[in-house]
């Protein structure tokens, strides 16, 4: 079903950004105003990353909307309120798909906060 192929998702990226030096620190951060996937950190920039399993690159970049974005947005103040040592690191929005099996698609930066206000 969807959620376990989302937990299977999640894991398999999490494995892929530990191999790539990142250090997790917190998978599906759940609030009221909207749950981030996996909060990372990579020397001293905090990254929020959501990630998306699709058939294609395209279906899964296609589903970070707006509304996604916000949502992300909004957990991760409540993240950095929760966690005020970790607000002050630079930090990011990554998006990371997984498609056609297990091809990876790191985007870096996929958007702002302010581009979404």
């Amino acid at each position: 079903n969807s959620y376990q192929k989302g937990m299977w998702s999640e894991w398999v990226v999490s494995i892929y950004l530990q191999v790539l030096g990142y250090k997790i620190l917190s998978k599906r951060f759940k609030t009221k105003l909207g749950e981030i996937d996996l909060v990372v950190q990579k020397k001293d920039v905090l990254v929020f990353v959501e990630v998306k399993n699709r058939k294609s690159l395209s279906d899964a970049l296609g589903v970070v909307d707006r509304r996604t974005q916000q949502r992300i947005v909004n957990a991760a103040k409540l993240f950095v309120q929760k966690h005020p040592s970790e607000g002050r690191r630079g930090f990011r929005f990554d998006v990371i798909a997984l498609y056609s099996g297990l091809c990876v698609r790191h985007i870096r930066n996929a958007f702002n906060e302010s581009e979404i206000l």
